[in-house]
């Protein structure tokens, strides 16, 4: 059966190839499942399934307009040598918890266990659809979307890719991924401001009706790889189901025992695909949400308002230094009983006024959600602590989730085994993570300090790392956010 994408603000409806090509609804809204699929193999069989076989058995369920070969061969190309390993994500057990560890790909975070396959989806769905355009994907980053994208659509025909960063606001070691990425389509330009800033930029040029028209007659159009692209969500489902499957295979938890999920968030997509592969049926119990000092879900899942107005802080865990998760729309979606009027009137509240405020109803249908919040020397506390105790390094983002699965826990006495998403690797915030361990090292340069960790975790340097030791700078332009649209067009040459 065909399952279809609805707009989260109207009734336009596509199917699962054109969302991916469009990215965004032409109302501004995000493209949901019209319904939520089950999962259609057993957990033993799961159980027995490599990584490429789990991400065929979940994605043909979302992605139905794709045949059987082009789905296969879409799996095939992403999850092969460019990562580490041969699990692709592999679980570690330390500390009393599962790291489920993201970070094996080509750009040593998350990002690239979805990034690695949204390319050759979206080039398929352009081939089915009869695309004669150029597809020009429009990125804004806080540091690893950027870097994954630009590696995951470098030199991929009949694409180019333009990725906005807000300069001083990622890691040194982000940045120089990012600056140094070679490829003929490949466009990264710094703007003066934060995240949000960017993503709001990004959004306001693909609601920009007179420069869609421009750029058809010069034979361009937009598409996305934010995570509010559905060909972003699909994937990162996968790793969720082949997470549990594993546990189950090696004997930690019992068939249809269930498993709590920590994950440090900031556009909320990483732990919305927890969420919708708990609604396949996957036996997940609680989603627990992890922030950093930009706290704006915590408030949102303790008090049912959403409030953006406040101070953005610039902490060591940048990725999710967002005061607008943008994939919260979805289960505001959802929850509003997948009401596009309901939800539209909460959205044109948070443009207008910069908050909405859900209903007792609504909010009562977060119960599996869990919100809770780690401050900078708390993130810099659980890293030392873990690595005292266990020789086990982790990067500050995983070290927010590390510590509100304590809280957590001291809150609720609840002993059930957790996963918690261990986004990035150590070694692409390496300064935050080895002064976290010890103050003397902050008197090291940034690659020295690459070596140390290497020496102390007795981790091998990846390969994302060496890359750019001593890579030149290929992209160093810097543009106000006003301007963001113009640097677009001068790109392409319009």
């Amino acid at each position: 059966m065909e399952l279809l994408y609805k707009s989260t603000r109207s009734d336009e409806t596509v199917k699962a190839s054109e969302a991916i090509l469009k990215g965004l609804a032409s109302d501004g809204g995000l493209f949901v499942p019209v319904s939520l699929p089950k999962l259609n193999v057993s957990i033993d069989e799961l159980a027995k399934m490599s990584y490429q076989e789990t991400a065929y058995a979940v994605m043909k369920e979302f992605l139905t307009d794709f045949t059987e070969e082009e789905l296969k061969n879409c799996i095939a190309k992403a999850y092969d040598s460019k990562f580490d390993t041969e699990q692709i994500a592999p679980l570690v057990k330390a500390d009393g918890a599962y790291y489920l560890e993201l970070f094996h790909g080509s750009t040593i975070a998350f990002k690239d266990m979805a990034l690695s396959i949204l390319p050759h989806l979206l080039t398929t769905s352009a081939k089915k659809n009869n695309v004669k355009n150029e597809i020009v994907i429009l990125t804004a980053t806080s540091g690893d979307t950027g870097k994954a994208a630009l590696a995951g659509f470098a030199d991929v025909e009949n694409t180019r890719i333009v990725v906005f960063y807000p300069k001083g606001g990622v890691s040194p070691i982000q940045e120089k991924q990012m600056v140094t990425q070679k490829g003929n389509n490949v466009k990264v330009i710094g703007i003066k401001g934060n995240f949000d800033q960017a993503q709001s930029g990004v959004k306001a040029i693909f609601g920009n009706k007179e420069l869609e028209k421009e750029m058809n007659e010069a034979g361009f159009q937009f598409s996305s790889a934010n995570s509010i692209n559905i060909g972003r969500l699909v994937p990162q489902v996968v790793y969720y189901v082949y997470a549990y499957a594993k546990l189950y295979a090696e004997g930690e938890i019992a068939k249809d025992e269930k498993i709590n999920v920590v994950v440090p968030t900031g556009n909320f997509g990483n732990i919305l695909a927890a969420y919708y592969a708990k609604n396949m049926g996957l036996p997940i119990d609680k989603l627990i949400c992890a922030s950093n000092d930009n706290k704006v879900l915590f408030d949102f899942f303790t008090t049912g308002e959403y409030n953006k107005n406040r101070d953005f802080i610039l902490t060591n865990s940048p990725s999710m230094d967002i005061l607008i998760s943008s994939n919260l729309e979805r289960l505001i979606y959802k929850i509003a009983g997948a009401s596009s009027e309901k939800n539209s009137e909460l959205m044109s509240s948070l443009a207008k006024d910069g908050k909405y405020e859900i209903t007792a109803d609504m909010k009562a249908e977060l119960k599996d959600f869990y919100g809770n919040y780690a401050t900078e020397s708390e993130t810099a506390e659980t890293i030392k602590s873990i690595y005292d105790a266990t020789g086990y390094i982790i990067d500050t983002h995983t070290a927010v989730a590390a510590n509100v699965f304590k809280k957590y826990v001291k809150d609720t006495n609840d002993t059930t085994k957790c996963v918690i998403a261990s986004t990035a690797s150590p070694f692409k915030f390496t300064r935050s993570v080895m002064n976290s361990i010890d103050a003397k090292y902050d008197a090291m340069g940034d690659f020295e300090l690459v070596d140390e960790l290497s020496r102390i975790g007795n981790v091998k340097v990846p390969n994302a790392i060496e890359e750019i030791r001593n890579a030149n700078v290929l992209h160093d332009t810097v543009c106000e956010v006003e301007d963001m649209e113009k640097t677009v067009k001068e790109f392409l040459g319009m």
